[in-house]
């Protein structure tokens, strides 16, 4: 039986997947990642460590999901994936704002952006409602 419990569950270990593979891959292989954020260029020489940045930034995102989710902190996953949500939603502002790629922007960063969100918000409202209520 398919619940709101399973759906929360299997896009929450979705997404923690793949931003740990963006992370990882930024990390390991920034150049062959990188094209796809949809910037019209990428900083290079000692400016390129900020792909880096993005790397660890993204593992560690991923990483804190999976804690969360195995440590059986519905809620606070809830909360911080919601709160997570704006990273997307600044990288898509980015991208835009640099006259970047308009597909990219919407269809990679505001996409995830609302995945996200709508996932947290899934795991609040199964933590709400799976609560007990006060006698």
């Amino acid at each position: 039986m398919i619940t709101t419990r399973r759906i929360a569950t299997a896009l929450s270990l979705i997404g923690a997947a793949f931003i740990l593979y963006i992370g990882i891959n930024y990390l390991i292989a920034p150049e062959s990642i990188a094209t796809g954020f949809g910037l019209p260029e990428w900083p290079t020489g000692d400016a390129a460590a900020f792909m880096n940045l993005k790397g660890v930034r993204d593992t560690v995102c991923g990483i804190l999901l999976l804690a969360l989710l195995a440590l059986g902190q519905r809620f606070a996953l809830g909360v911080v994936m919601v709160v997570v949500a704006l990273i997307p939603i600044g990288d898509m502002t980015t991208v835009l704002a640099y006259d970047g790629s308009t597909a990219a922007a919407f269809g990679i960063h505001g996409f995830t952006a609302l995945l996200v969100g709508i996932t947290g918000l899934l795991l609040i409202r199964e933590s709400v409602a799976s609560a007990p209520t006060p006698a």
